[in-house]
């Protein structure tokens, strides 16, 4: 990274006029996408995995189901559509990228050219298939796939069954999963070192069920065993599916399901049924911000608890103006807060069996509750509390926080970091601890720590909090890498040594050692030299080759990285960072000034290292970094 340092010369701090500028610029548009009911839903990029996932569901069912007319006719048209926008999104190289910003990868690859096959479409799409097998080749084909993803079957398998329903690869290929597991009570599952994440479960049935109709074990026992708990298992498949059909409200996942389950010969199944209209609703004849046509999918249905937060707490990052916003408009912040309030999950949760009182990722009956999401709440709900404005709420919002804390509380693992979902499941990369969700529920406990003091009647509830919070740091010390970095589970970059992204997962681990007034640590201390001197030459901070900007003097920073790192810096007391924070910032306000701030790029990891990018990133970051630009005083560096 050395190559990337910032030269030595000093841009000058930005002005206070050119400051609220650009931090009007970032957050007036951040603002207006709140809508009428108080929250932002955001908007997932669009993503040519699940518009490939998607057509091979629909085909199969046509092929194999009892369609309505009308439902019929309007399958095939989002699969015409759908193909139209795959054949503009093959890369130079033959292969598919998740997103539009992505490099390609085998596993986008592989599920296109599955797509062709499943629609009967060899012929129309010959150039497209061959170029795309070249790219697949070049990538070691089944056995590059494998690679991709190491013991973590949750992806590999589904992919490799998508390619033997459609005839481009021999079942043979596919791993037998066993779905005969499902029939066990959840509270079992971490025990039995599944070969699939805790979320994958309706995966590890559909598809584990495809593969036993398919090709049947020859071990009589086996076969017996799995042939008694198909119907058990479907019932399991069932209960965990949500009212809207989506499981997670993920389109990829409720596609394997649904294409799983039809060529199993179980097309009239309720859970087909159901999960074919989650996926003719996910469909985007156009953006949701009223963009250009697209006709494709996204990998989620939204993100809309996780960008309402994360707008929320950035808009507090300037104080005055958060609060003088609450005042001017009370009856659309209470709206805001009613919505994030509503979110919170009220009862065991069917997919996970997780108890009540965390919050996912939006409101929509798919969400899971989760360790990010959260404490993003818990943040959210204490800045608007401490407004001043709804203290006549405070015991129902003081109580939502508890149950909430309460909910992380049982969720730490054993080695005192916090996981997404489930406790105990620490065998494949997406349920393990991670530091980035580990330290984002450090900062929501220490925001409500002064609440629940002894003084309150809270000494045992208090020290369960402490102690957790102790635990934690225990954590993210045993885990910053050697060169004072942290990674996050959640978010990478393309243009990193193995997509990581140290530049999050570095910024948000540090903001839980600032809200513990641990800055003065070594820990702390080696995290924010890293930053410093990993900034890039153009001012800012991560992106890499992939980040193009019509503006060149941006060079190749992303606004996500660096807004993050600027607003982390900032809360240092060595003029070094401090310095570094305003050259990134004054790369933030030629960002504003060149209307590009706005540009989003695809740090986002989802399930299984799925790509995506989310329209409202770009514009939180930049808002909390430019608000703690504005509120920060002293001489010039």
């Amino acid at each position: 990274m050395k190559n990337q340092l910032a030269s030595p010369g000093n841009p000058p701090r930005p002005s206070a006029d050119r400051l609220n500028v650009a931090y009007q610029h970032a957050a007036g548009q951040l603002a207006s996408g709140r809508n009428e009911r108080g929250h932002w839903t955001g908007e997932l990029s669009a993503s040519a995995l699940s518009t490939a996932t998607a057509i091979s569901a629909f085909s199969f069912y046509l092929k194999h189901g009892q369609p309505t007319d009308g439902e019929s006719k309007e399958i095939q048209r989002q699969v015409e559509q759908g193909f139209a926008w795959l054949v503009g999104q093959q890369n130079e190289d033959g292969g598919f990228g998740d997103t539009a910003k992505n490099y390609s990868n085998i596993s986008t690859t592989m599920l296109v050219v599955a797509a062709a096959h499943a629609a009967g479409r060899q012929s129309e799409f010959q150039t497209l298939i061959v170029d795309a097998q070249r790219y697949i080749d070049a990538q070691g084909s089944i056995e590059g796939l494998r690679a991709r993803y190491g013991k973590d079957k949750t992806f590999a398998v589904p992919i490799l069954a998508n390619c033997a329903m459609a005839g481009i690869v021999p079942w043979s290929e596919v791993s037998a999963l066993p779905f005969e597991a499902a029939c066990v009570p959840q509270r079992f599952y971490h025990l039995m070192q599944l070969p699939v994440v805790s979320y994958a479960i309706p995966a590890l049935v559909a598809i584990g069920q495809v593969k036993f109709h398919s090709d049947p074990p020859w071990d009589p026992v086996r076969k017996t065993i799995r042939r008694l708990a198909i119907d058990r298992s479907l019932n399991v498949l069932e209960q965990m599916q949500p009212a809207g059909g989506g499981y997670l409200e993920a389109v990829p996942l409720t596609s394997f399901v649904t294409m799983g389950l039809v060529n199993s010969g179980k097309s009239n199944h309720p859970v087909v049924k159901r999960g074919v209209g989650f996926i003719l609703d996910s469909f985007r004849a156009e953006s949701n911000s009223g963009g250009p046509a697209t006709g494709s999918w996204p990998i989620d249905t939204n993100l809309a608890t996780w960008s309402t937060t994360l707008t929320v707490n950035a808009l507090a990052n300037h104080d005055q103006d958060f609060n003088n916003n609450v005042n001017d408009d009370y009856e659309t912040w209470r709206n805001t807060l009613d919505w994030i309030l509503s979110c919170q999950n009220k009862s065991k949760h069917p997919f996970t069996g997780s108890p009540p009182g965390g919050w996912g990722w939006t409101d929509l009956a798919g969400a899971v509750p989760d360790a990010d999401d959260t404490p993003g709440a818990l943040l959210a709900i204490k800045n608007i509390l401490a407004t001043g404005k709804f203290e006549n709420r405070r015991t129902e919002i003081v109580n939502a926080a508890k149950g909430g804390i309460e909910w992380l509380l049982k969720l730490q693992n054993r080695d005192n970091g916090w996981p997404t979902f489930c406790r105990g499941w620490g065998k494949l990369p997406f349920d393990r601890s991670g530091a980035d969700l580990t330290a984002h529920v450090i900062r929501g406990l220490l925001a409500w720590q002064d609440e629940f003091s002894p003084a309150n009647g809270y000494s045992v509830f208090q020290q369960k909090i402490s102690a957790a919070i102790e635990r934690g740091f225990q954590y993210l010390s045993k885990t910053q890498a050697a060169n004072g970095s942290w990674n996050p589970l959640w978010f990478g970059n393309q243009d990193q040594p193995d997509e990581i992204n140290p530049f999050y997962g570095t910024a948000k681990v540090l903001a839980a050692y600032r809200d513990a007034n641990r800055f003065d640590t070594q820990q702390a201390r080696f995290g924010l030299n890293w930053i410093a001197e990993n900034q890039n030459q153009d001012g800012g901070f991560g992106g890499g080759p992939s980040i193009v900007w019509e503006d060149s003097s941006l060079g190749f920073s992303s606004v996500e990285e660096t807004s993050l790192c600027c607003e982390i810096l900032f809360d240092s007391a060595d003029p070094k960072h401090v310095l570094a924070a305003w050259r990134g910032i004054d790369w933030l306000a030629r960002a504003c000034e060149a209307d590009c701030v706005h540009q989003c790029s695809p740090i986002g990891f989802y399930f299984a290292k799925l790509w995506y990018f989310e329209k409202s990133y770009p514009l939180i970051f930049a808002t909390a970094a430019l608000a703690k630009a504005c509120n920060t005083v002293g001489p010039s560096p």
